[in-house]
């Protein structure tokens, strides 16, 4: 349906290049590395929150 291609991938890298420069870009992907790797963290605490949580509930 709708995916992304080579050729769209390319031009979205191009433009990322041109508008933040070569010396930005490690920069760039660096945070985006640790909020993915926050974001992973953080749904993964609360799935392992959810059943004590359940469980909780069910005593009261």
């Amino acid at each position: 349906m709708f995916g992304i291609g080579m050729p769209e991938l390319i031009i979205i890298l191009v433009i990322i290049l041109i508008i933040f420069g070569a010396g930005k870009l490690p920069e760039i992907g660096a945070g985006m590395g640790k909020a993915i790797r926050n974001f992973k963290k953080a749904t993964s605490d609360t799935e392992k929150k959810e059943p004590d949580k359940i469980e909780n509930d069910k005593m009261t």
